[in-house]
């Protein structure tokens, strides 16, 4: 009886560590990780493209971010600045990018090196950064943003 309760336990023991293996390649399926990275990517391109149209789509409706003065910074805001030319990205350089996924939802991290210029004044440099991201009628979209300067 003991032999068998023990082999019961390691059958159930075994099974759920398939299915927990399953669930987790399921969250950070290949495709969808490099999906998410080529989000960031292009959302890099469509900022030196002042492509307004792309930025837009990237972006969801109630994206913000919080500017390391503590400033809340609003999708509206964003594209305004890029449109009017207050913000300007003249080149970006990604590092590597780090994505986990759980669902619907996903963070995706890494650093950039940014030539930038803001109201006319380089804050051009090094970064890291952290989007969130939510699969939303079947599109991936920015949800928010932290960043912080290193060098």
């Amino acid at each position: 009886m003991n032999r068998l309760i023990g082999r019961v336990l390691v059958a159930v023991a075994c099974i759920g560590l398939v299915s927990a293996g399953s669930v987790q390649a399921q969250w950070n399926d290949p495709t969808v990780v490099e999906a998410l990275k080529q989000i960031e990517r292009d959302m890099g391109q469509a900022m030196v493209a002042v492509d307004i149209e792309k930025l837009n789509r990237i972006f969801a409706d109630d994206w913000t971010s919080i500017g390391a003065a503590g400033t809340v910074l609003t999708k509206e805001k964003l594209l305004h600045n890029f449109k009017s030319g207050v913000d300007r990205l003249e080149s970006f350089e990604l590092g590597p990018m780090d994505v986990q996924v759980k669902g619907n939802v996903a963070v995706v991290h890494g650093s950039v090196t940014e030539k930038r210029t803001r109201a006319g004044k380089d804050v051009g440099g090094e970064y890291v950064w952290m989007d969130l991201m939510e699969k939303r009628n079947g599109t991936w979209v920015v949800i928010r943003t932290s960043g912080a300067k290193v060098k």
